[in-house]
């Protein structure tokens, strides 16, 4: 098979980021991120930019869909496309390999199992409708257009649901620049308590580096706690924090929670694009010789053997 892209896939806090850099600088590629949160500027800390990341031996390993928009403005799927389509094609235009990196599982799934879509599909008509009903009669919609998923009890959040909804509905409507995309699957895999530590501690450092100030400047700025809280995870709690809703402790314990919640999430997306199908080369931690020998294996880049 002749793969079109590789794509990092983990759970967060699994190294993703870090490696799909060093692999991109190794075969000349450029990073495409698959973030629903870091295409916002002035959100750095909350959402794990760690623009650090993307330099690699004094190298800065070129990126793409972050600080692309305001934190006012709405992104969605049908966005996160377009903006994928343009920078894979430019990317393809230099010459260089693509490297999709990111844990939105949504995000990597429209790429990888090739959704497409219309800008209708987010007709904000619909989404009002949707936004009438309770999260109860969502899921039941969803069941219905979509007798695949095995458990939408997950889906706790309205706004996911909705979305959840519209893609099933639209599916396959539409056609892409290219017919079908083939991606190279590499997953990072780490047993759950190393991923719980990494969690914890990594939650720290970004309270201690600011995470508070970076919510309250945005609130200055004149984003709405509501619109904090809809970002999710750290704004949503560091909202409740300064809302006063939550004193310092309870934030960090029921935030660190919803983290360790999100990386179950995540995993069980992963399990659920295999049920569909989906081919994904797990290796033992961020294992850039181990990922690096499937990339060459695979012979898909300049230089493989």
């Amino acid at each position: 098979m002749k793969y079109d892209i590789v794509t990092v896939l983990g759970p967060t806090a699994a190294g993703k980021t870090r490696l799909a850099a060093k692999l991109a600088k190794e075969f000349n590629g450029e990073i495409i991120s698959a973030d629903s949160r870091q295409v916002y500027k002035g959100m750095d800390i909350g959402t794990g930019k760690d623009l650090n990341d993307y330099i690699v031996d004094g190298i800065k390993v070129p990126y793409h869909l972050i600080d692309v928009l305001e934190p006012r403005e709405e992104f969605n799927l049908f966005l996160f496309k377009n903006y994928f389509t343009k920078a894979y094609s430019e990317i393809l235009e230099r010459g260089n390999i693509p490297f999709l990196a990111g844990g939105t599982g949504l995000y990597l799934s429209s790429i990888i199992q090739n959704y497409q879509l219309q800008e209708a599909d987010f007709d904000k008509a619909e989404a009002d409708e949707l936004k009438g009903k309770d999260i109860p009669e969502l899921r039941k919609i969803l069941n219905e257009l979509n007798t695949a998923l095995h458990n939408t009890t997950d889906i706790i959040d309205k706004g996911r649901l909705i979305t959840a909804i519209q893609i099933a509905r639209n599916k396959q409507k539409d056609k892409q620049p290219w017919e079908t995309l083939y991606s190279l699957n590499i997953g990072i895999n780490l047993p759950r308590e190393i991923i719980r530590i990494r969690i914890t501690e990594r939650l720290k450092t970004r309270l201690a580096g600011g995470m508070i100030d970076e919510a309250k400047n945005l609130i200055d700025s004149g984003i709405t706690y509501e619109r904090l809280d809809s970002f999710g995870l750290e704004y949503r709690y560091m909202a409740l924090y300064l809302k006063g809703k939550l004193n310092y402790n309870d934030m960090f314990q029921k935030l660190n929670s919803a983290i360790h919640n999100f990386a179950k999430r995540q995993s069980t997306w992963f399990r659920k694009m295999e049920r569909e199908g989906v081919k994904i080369n797990w290796i033992d931690g961020p294992d850039f010789n181990r990922a690096k020998e499937i990339i060459l294996k695979a012979a898909i880049l300049p230089g493989a053997q």
